[in-house]
């Protein structure tokens, strides 16, 4: 797997204005990494995430946790580890300023934004939870910042084909998008194709009901227009109309773009006939059942509500290998050149 670009990020991307700044900063440890992991979020929450807790600090000796939720609970999980390994745990309640607590939030979204927070005040390096994914969109929108550009967040998971692999976007940030947004999204799932999985000019299809021209409903015929010729990000270009078929069998498109609510029911669909017969190609059981959040300054990750120990322990160590690769500042990179470039080439065709 090809590791992603390197560089700094501007000051300009880590966080829209009026976004909060960090706080204070607790420094790690070379070659570590910090992750908080929200103790509250999912279904069977607070057993399964620490049953993922623990098999995640078990099997990396450099990942540290944030573990944020009720003390009772962070404590199964340190006295259940060795006293080398729960060196490596740290806790914190589940509390949110009044400042940035909405009035109706409840203990499990005070969870994921307590995890946010912690990213924004850099206590750690990145968030997991399978808690509510409206909650985490928005906590982790206010809380860290959006990138330039990017009015809704999208959340993507790549999921195996019979081809290889394929990045699907969205799968439950914005259920409701427009064009533009889906637009918007089409550069984030292709900078992140070539980022994190060294795509050289990523394929970047729309999924709607038919690959001919025209097929689809007013939002999915809007698309195309501002996709063709469009210069996306990693060299990335866009493919044409895909079908569902297309994310089984692969090699029509690298990416896949729809809306939130498609792609979430898409996601749950094909995982849970994966689990029953089996994935296509070769390195499905090695790709985590989790989505990472594209388009906020930092890096979080969501798990299904109904995830396993294991799915949360493969969704930690997800967000721990995308922050040791860098690949959010990355993929920020990309993004942002390309939309900064597209909106020279806008000014320049106006003042001619």
């Amino acid at each position: 797997m090809t590791r992603p670009i390197t560089g700094r990020v501007g000051p300009g991307l880590r966080r829209t204005a009026g976004a909060p700044a960090p706080r204070r900063e607790t420094a790690a440890e070379p070659g570590t990494v910090r992750i908080a992991v929200d103790l509250l979020g999912g279904d069977h929450a607070p057993a399964v995430v620490v049953d993922g807790a623990l098999r995640a600090c078990r099997a990396d000796p450099a990942l540290h946790l944030l573990l944020v939720g009720p003390a009772e609970d962070a404590d199964a999980v340190l006295d259940a580890l060795t006293p080398g390994d729960r060196c490596r745990v740290r806790t914190r309640s589940a509390s949110v300023p009044p400042t940035r607590r909405a009035q109706t939030a409840g203990p499990t979204e005070s969870g994921v934004r307590s995890a946010v927070l912690a990213v924004a005040e850099r206590e750690a390096d990145a968030a997991v939870s399978a808690g509510s994914t409206g909650a985490t969109v928005t906590s982790a929108a206010l809380g860290l910042g959006r990138w330039p550009g990017v009015r809704r967040p999208a959340l993507a998971a790549v999921l195996p084909t019979a081809a290889g692999r394929v990045v699907l976007l969205d799968v439950g940030a914005t259920v409701d998008p427009d064009a533009q947004t889906l637009a918007a999204h089409a550069r984030l799932g292709s900078a992140y194709a070539h980022a994190v999985h060294g795509v050289a000019a990523p394929r970047v299809g729309l999924l709607t009901i038919g690959s001919e021209r025209g097929k689809g409903d007013r939002l999915r015929r809007a698309v195309p227009a501002l996709l063709a010729g469009a210069d996306l990000p990693g060299g990335g270009r866009y493919a044409g109309l895909i079908e569902g078929v297309d994310v089984v069998r692969g090699g029509a498109a690298d990416v896949a773009v729809t809306d939130g609510f498609t792609g979430n029911v898409l996601l749950k669909g094909l995982e849970t006939a994966y689990a029953l017969v089996g994935p296509p190609g070769a390195e499905g059981d090695r790709l985590p059942r989790a989505a990472v959040l594209l388009g906020v300054a930092g890096t979080v990750v969501v798990c299904h509500g109904a995830a396993t120990g294991e799915d949360l322990a493969a969704g930690i160590a997800h967000a721990a290998d995308l922050h040791r690769r860098r690949a959010v500042p990355a993929i920020a990179e990309l993004a942002n050149r390309t939309s900064s470039d597209r909106r020279s080439s806008d000014e320049v065709r106006y003042e001619q």
